[in-house]
């Protein structure tokens, strides 16, 4: 009677906690799918929203229809604003690597999430810092592996040789550039006379210059004064007006009678020198006498 009365008070007490205990907020379903890594994430995991607790996670499976799918079942507070631009992500409480699920969203798309028919609303799970760190951490891996094969390479026999060579280079230019402030002593030494030298030629250059300017300024007055409406440039031109104009008016009238009467007196030598040549002997007897014609003295009409 005594076990039997310690065994009743004992499932009295765990019923009694359990009533207490248990969640009395009803809460809604949702899903997660995911192909990454969930290392961490037991049952009843916290899911936070923007770092408020707003549920817990009542099962992790893999999905029967897609092979390598992992389902992850979340139950939160029906009040929690679950759109379909909210997503997952995996976060590490301090050390102890156990993982809960971080809600949040970015506000694209602020329309509700709905069910596609028995199924619950999924959720997706984008990875986190934990699996970033994964990922980039396998690539600098491999370029780690890389850089080590590229080291081995340039440290092997031949390269080494090389490379000492390349340094013993280094170092002959390096006592080569020390043994060269020594070599430009004397030309520092001369700089001074140099820069003597370069101020005196830059004041004759400056002399010049103003010896330029004053010789430009004369010759833009001397260009001035024959432009101006009474000067030389305007003088020739009236002068070339007025031999134009006499030349126009009296001298190329005279030009063109002498013309005319030369040609008829060509007209004339060329007349007589025909005759000439039709009878030389007028130059001796002179020109025969003029026929007479009809109605003249001595006027013979010719005979049939």
């Amino acid at each position: 009677m005594a076990g039997f009365f310690t065994l009743g008070l004992l499932l009295a007490a765990v019923l009694i906690a359990v009533w207490f205990g248990r969640d009395k907020i009803q809460r809604t379903p949702y899903e997660i799918a995911t192909r990454m890594s969930v290392t961490g994430l037991n049952l009843q995991a916290a899911v936070r929203y923007k770092g408020i607790k707003i549920g817990n996670v009542t099962n992790v499976k893999f999905s029967a229809d897609t092979p390598g799918l992992i389902v992850i079942r979340i139950e939160v507070s029906p009040d929690t604003p679950i759109t379909q631009s909210t997503y997952a992500t995996l976060g590490y409480q301090g050390v102890t690597g156990i993982a809960y699920v971080q809600l949040d969203d970015d506000g694209s798309y602020p329309a509700p999430v709905a069910a596609k028919g028995r199924d619950l609303p999924r959720i997706p799970l984008k990875a986190g810092l934990m699996q970033n760190l994964e990922q980039r951490g396998t690539a600098i891996m491999v370029q780690v592996e890389e850089l080590t094969k590229r080291l081995n390479n340039m440290l092997d026999t031949d390269k080494q040789k090389s490379l000492s060579a390349a340094i013993e280079n280094v170092n002959q230019a390096a006592i080569k550039w020390q043994q060269l402030p020594d070599k430009l002593d004397p030309t520092l030494a001369k700089l001074p006379a140099v820069a003597d030298q370069a101020e005196h030629t830059l004041g004759s250059l400056k002399l010049l210059s103003d010896d330029a300017g004053r010789l430009s300024k004369n010759l833009n007055g001397l260009v001035t004064a024959m432009q101006a409406p009474d000067g030389p440039l305007a003088t020739l031109t009236q002068s070339m007006d007025q031999v134009s104009t006499g030349l126009s008016d009296d001298t190329l009238p005279k030009v063109n009678a002498f013309a005319t009467d030369a040609r008829t007196t060509f007209k004339n030598i060329n007349r007589a020198v025909d005759k000439i040549n039709d009878r030389p002997q007028s130059l001796l007897f002179g020109s025969p006498p003029v026929v007479p014609g009809p109605g003249e003295p001595g006027f013979a009409a010719p005979k049939p």
